[in-house]
């Protein structure tokens, strides 16, 4: 069957929809019961075990979110589907945990298959109905209402405004928590250490710096052809220079060399020590690559030399370095 689009039609539906779910959110801000807002998350504060997010459907899809985001932000969870659950999965919970069970409707058969066995257990049960007074809602430790007014679908059958709101509510548990443990941009960071957040945070200079025989370096003494030598063969477009004790003296770039040319012309008869910069940024290795990215960007440089507390010269950084590591 092919399908012709009503242009109009489709956009006007999608603002209608995305009206309806914002007030949807909105309206449980002024619905939220505090008491029980603030008892679940102690529940989930003072857990000694895991928190074990449940539900079928639609509603198992968001509480795969919401334990994703719970152990991404401090809170150790995991997800088990209420209809596994029934067939052994119950075994991964334990007196020591919190469940989050989550229904719509309250009212979810697999859910309340479940239910005693987890009471018997001991654990905290905290669900997120539609429906205060379901079954469900009444067998919790605390409930939190997510009813909404009228689903976004114009049939009001598919879940959507309700997800939302049910989405809604579970990131407010998920903040508040992290919130209230001094979750940190570092605490986050070890916990996405693929994302671009974590190789900011996470990275250091000594993780991309070049150390070794891959640092381009040459002492003081030499002339500028042989420091060109250099520069050429570690091809980082510049090199240090030390003195007998290993320490930066100073620093030659190209940009100094064609410099250089422009106002002496024959250069073979030059020192290194008369021509180089003396006083060159450095770094220590210990320091978070970030602030590396940033020293050069302040100072617009695309080299830095990393130094040791003695300012002896144990690597060499080159911006590529930072972009490699996609930490710019």
């Amino acid at each position: 069957m092919t399908y012709v689009l009503d242009v109009a039609g489709a956009i006007e539906l999608g603002r209608e929809v995305l009206l309806r779910e914002a007030k949807a959110v909105e309206t449980l801000c002024d619905t939220l019961d505090e008491a029980h807002f603030a008892r679940a998350v102690d529940l989930l504060l003072n857990c000694k075990g895991r928190v074990v997010v449940s539900g079928v459907g639609k509603s198992g899809h968001i509480g795969c979110k919401l334990a994703a985001t719970l152990a991404s932000t401090g809170t150790p969870a995991f997800f088990v589907h209420a209809a596994e659950a029934a067939h052994g999965d119950l075994g991964m919970i334990t007196g020591d945990d919190v469940v989050i069970g989550i229904s719509y409707s309250g009212t979810t058969a697999e859910l309340l298959t479940i239910i005693p066995v987890i009471k018997r257990e001991g654990a905290k049960l905290i669900t997120l109905t539609g429906n205060p007074q379901s079954a469900l809602s009444l067998h919790a430790d605390v409930n939190l209402n997510v009813c909404v007014e009228h689903e976004a679908c114009p049939l009001n059958l598919a879940p959507t405004a309700s997800t939302t709101a049910t989405l809604a509510m579970g990131d407010a548990l998920a903040v508040a928590c992290m919130h209230a443990k001094g979750f940190t941009k570092e605490d986050f960071a070890r916990s996405h250490p693929g994302g671009a957040l974590g190789r900011r945070l996470l990275t250091h200079v000594r993780d991309v710096m070049r150390s070794g025989d891959a640092i381009p370096c040459v002492k003081e003494g030499i002339t500028v052809l042989d420091a060109v030598r250099e520069i050429t063969k570690k091809h980082i477009g510049m090199t240090a220079v030390i003195n007998d004790q290993a320490q930066v003296s100073g620093i030659f770039t190209e940009g100094d060399l064609r410099r250089l040319i422009e106002t002496h012309g024959d250069i073979r008869s030059l020192m290194i020590e008369d021509v180089m910069t003396r006083s060159p940024a450095t770094i220590r290795s210990h320091e978070m690559a970030v602030v590396a990215a940033k020293l050069m960007d302040s100072k617009l440089i695309n080299q830095l030399l990393v130094v040791d507390e003695n300012d002896r010269l144990i690597g060499a950084l080159h911006i590529h370095d930072l972009m490699t590591a996609k930490v710019i």
